[in-house]
């Protein structure tokens, strides 16, 4: 079995290879229904051709609906050889689905054949069907609405008939209108219909699974007239028509040309643009007049007007309403109180310059909108003349007048009138003054100022405020009036703006007069002061620098500095600050450093904050130089004294084994036998009484044989201090190796090659003196990196230890090989011990 599987594998791969499609052939799928409803149940069956028998095909048939497998196949092969597969699927879910028909080989699936499944629902039944007659296009155009989708492909069509009455009975038929896809609307054109006769329409929607048709519609087409909206448009004054009274609009339209033949009454609306204000219908308007004229508005509001229009008295239906227009209603004159105020200027004996002041307070909610102010003077004596003095926008105006003018009338205009006058009396200051005027600041946008009321009580009170010093005198300053006399005091919120000096007048009104003005200066919110005094530097030395400065005057309004405080930083970004009191004006900076860039600014603080001055940048003077030297002087000599110290503690250190250099006895104090090293026994010349092996070795000695001759001048004839030495003995030489070990630890150093150190130069059977001739070698006696040795450093002695010391008492034997020794210069002076081993020698 496992050799025929395999044998049907390779076949079958083989003929997938060569014949990729030869599979799909095989198999067939057939459905009960090609579409179903939306959750019915749907079976299906997949046959593989007796074609396919001779692949010994026994692999399970699998079902798959999209991707997803479907259990439930019923599998079996009929008696003329073809397998079939059988499978229901007891609920169709979705509108559409690929249901495929595969061979399971081994691990993987071969689609045999696959099918479309649809589903969804019958057709609804359409409904609110309605038609319009449109003479713009001369067509009956119905439209209604299909209802739910189906998920299938539905056909609309619209029916109808010609009839008589009430439809019962079905005289022409007319042809049937299929709208475009998508589309719930059709047009019968005008050759199909008969106006003024019944027809009945209704709507038939039919796909796969059924049909339905709509309730069926009787209707005249002219009774289903749609009229097109009228244009709309403004009336233009003319002198036939009055002008529109306040308040009111004045509109005319024009009907839609092919209807106007059609009796017809229309609508109209409006709305004004302010806010989210509703529409307000106005009708019916007979079609007839073609005008109208709408009143009850908001004076000076604009406004946006609409119309429409129907058949009347036949029925129809409304049109669409026409474009909005967009209209001002008429103003009304201006309803306003004005309230004055002036300064006057005397600019000769009979001219005076007045500068008057007016504010509108509107006396109701639509006080009419003003176009502009008139002010006018009439003079005394000329009734009925008035002089107009100026016009204008603004809300001020400066104009000259005689001296003897004590009144100015002052009037608002627009289109539809002016205001009532507002006269303007010209009063003196004769009446009594304030009493204790101050104020305070309530927050940065506001100042309350406050009185006490004098007596009597004014009629009302005028404040004026604006920028203080340093602004100019006369600028632009706001003012306001009050005209309840029994107050005491006013906030004033009108162009306050924080951290600003203002200066506030208040004069008192009465009824003929007035009272002087009163001033006062408050801030709005106190700040910081403007600026700090300017640092100036008077001394400066070496660690210190003396600064000063100006206190400012204090400023108008503020309070005053509460300290100051001085910052200064080096050039390393070190920074130090101190705090003085706000009376001083100078400080000396101490503990600075010499030749050294400080950067120094002052800020001065007040309870509202701080500002800073301008940087100042100062250098410290450098040392002179006769300090430089006394200050380098006593630093060697702390140097010196410091390593002479330990040069002495080291030296006189009674643990100290091993010494920078080795001890050397005073000549005048000390044996020669001290100074005798130590001599091996490799020696030529051996003196073993003489031999100290703590003692370092000298090098070299060479006593060298004159010749025998004459005695000179410089010698003595005596001979007979001459020795008998043995004839060998003529020249001795010591040799030691400064690298050889000796008994105590020390450290010698030198090299082994022989260094002549000095020659001695005579005879030993001689009788004058010998002669010395020292070498100017620079070997190092003591091992150590010194010059050539000294005159008195080129021989040595040592003290036999065995024997007690002898006074030297020199004899003619001594005096043979030692007594010419003494004459060294090293020598003279010494008493020498020690010698009695040289006897034996």
């Amino acid at each position: 079995m496992v050799g025929l599987g395999a044998w049907s594998l390779t076949t079958a791969a083989l003929i997938i290879l060569l014949l990729p499609r030869s599979l799909e052939e095989c198999g067939h799928i057939s459905l009960s229904a090609p579409i179903v409803c939306l959750g019915d149940a749907i079976t299906a069956s997949c046959v593989i051709n007796q074609n396919c028998s001779h692949l010994g095909l026994e692999s399970q048939i699998v079902w798959k609906l999209g991707t997803e497998l479907q259990p439930g196949g019923r599998q079996q092969r009929l008696p003329d050889g073809t397998q079939k597969s059988t499978i229901t699927l007891p609920h169709l879910n979705d509108p559409s689905a690929l249901l495929s028909c595969c061979l399971l080989w081994g691990d993987s699936l071969q689609i045999l054949d696959q099918a479309e499944l649809q589903a969804g629902y019958p057709p609804a039944t359409p409904h609110n069907l309605s038609c319009v007659m449109n003479l713009t296009t001369d067509s009956l155009t119905c439209q209604w609405e299909p209802g739910p989708d189906t998920y299938l492909s539905t056909n609309f069509t619209l029916k109808s008939f010609k009839s008589r009455g009430n439809c019962q009975t079905q005289e022409e038929a007319i042809p049937d209108c299929v709208p475009e896809d998508g589309q719930s609307r059709c047009s019968i054109p005008r050759r199909h219909l008969q106006l003024y006769q019944s027809m009945g329409i209704w709507v038939q929607a039919e796909n796969v699974l059924g049909s339905s048709v709509s309730p069926q519609l009787c209707l005249d087409p002219m009774d289903v007239v749609k009229l097109e909206p009228p244009k709309l448009w403004a009336l233009e004054p003319s002198p036939e028509v009055a002008l529109p009274q306040p308040g009111c609009l004045q509109v005319h339209w024009e009907l839609w040309k092919p209807s106007l033949h059609i009796d017809q009454k229309c609508e109209l609306r409006h709305q004004p643009q302010l806010g989210e204000a509703s529409w307000t219908l106005v009708g019916p308007l007979p079609s007839s007049a073609l005008q109208h004229e709408l009143c009850g508005l908001l004076p000076s509001t604009a406004y946006a007007l609409q119309i429409r229009c129907i058949r009347w008295p036949l029925p129809g239906y409304w049109s669409d309403w026409s474009p909005s227009l967009e209209l001002t209603s008429t103003q009304g004159a201006p309803n306003v109180r004005l309230d004055t105020w002036w300064r006057q200027r005397q600019l000769d004996p009979r001219t005076v310059e007045v500068q008057l002041f007016w504010k509108p307070m509107p006396l109701e909610e639509d006080s009419g909108q003003i176009q502009g102010y008139l002010v006018s003077w009439r003079p005394p004596g000329q009734a009925g003349a008035v002089q107009p003095l100026c016009k204008t926008t603004e809300l001020n105006c400066t104009f000259h007048v005689p001296s003897e003018a004590q009144e100015v009338v002052l009037v608002a205009y627009n289109r539809a009138g002016t205001s009532r006058p507002t006269p303007v009396l010209f009063l003196k200051s004769r009446g009594p003054p304030l009493d204790r005027l101050y104020a305070m600041a309530r927050d940065p946008h506001s100042l309350w100022v406050g009185w006490e009321p004098p007596s009597p009580q004014p009629r009302g009170y005028v404040i004026e405020w604006g920028l203080g010093p340093p602004s100019p005198s006369g600028s632009h300053k706001t003012w306001k009036m009050e005209h309840n006399g029994s107050i005491a005091g006013t906030l004033l919120q009108e162009n306050i703006r924080p951290f600003q000096l203002y200066e506030i007048t208040v004069t008192a009104l009465y009824q003929d007069t007035m009272g002087p003005s009163q001033h006062i200066y408050a801030y709005s919110q106190e700040m910081a002061p403007s600026h700090a005094p300017e640092l100036h530097l008077k001394h400066i030395g070496k660690t210190w620098a003396q600064l000063e400065w100006v206190p400012q005057a204090p400023e108008l309004g503020k309070s005053p500095l509460t300290h100051y405080t001085i910052f200064w930083t080096n050039a390393r970004g070190q920074s130090f600050s101190t705090i003085l009191n706000a009376s001083s004006h100078d400080f000396v900076l101490h503990g600075l450093e010499p030749t050294t860039l400080y950067h120094v600014h002052l800020m001065a603080t007040s309870q509202a904050g701080a500002t800073n001055s301008t940087s100042l940048t100062l250098m410290t003077l450098a040392p002179e130089e006769f300090e430089l030297n006394i200050f380098l002087g006593l630093f060697g000599l702390l140097v010196l004294l410091i390593c002479l110290c330990g040069a002495a503690r080291l030296c006189y250190r009674p643990s100290r084994k091993n010494p920078l250099w080795p001890s050397v006895p005073d000549p005048a104090h000390s044996s020669l036998g001290s100074w005798v090293p130590t001599i091996t026994a490799e020696e030529i010349f051996q003196l073993p009484s003489l031999w100290d092996p703590s003692m370092p070795p000298i090098t070299k000695i060479t006593v060298l044989e004159e010749e025998e001759k004459k005695p000179g001048p410089w010698e003595s004839s005596d001979s007979s201090g001459t020795c008998g030495l043995p004839t060998l003995v003529q020249a001795y030489v010591l040799h030691g190796d400064p690298r050889a070990p000796s008994i105590q630890p020390q450290s010698q150093s030198g090299n082994s090659d022989q260094v002549l150190y000095g020659q001695v130069l005579g005879s030993p059977t001689g009788s004058g003196p010998e002669h010395y001739n020292r070498c100017d070698s620079t070997q190092p006696l003591l091992g150590g990196l010194t010059p050539s040795p000294k005159s008195y450093e080129n021989l040595w002695f040592q003290t036999s230890p065995l024997r007690t010391p002898e006074p030297l008492v020199p004899n003619q034997e001594e005096d043979c090989v030692f007594g010419p020794l003494l004459d060294f210069p090293l020598l003279k002076g010494l008493q020498v011990q020690g010698m009695e081993g040289l006897r034996d020698f």
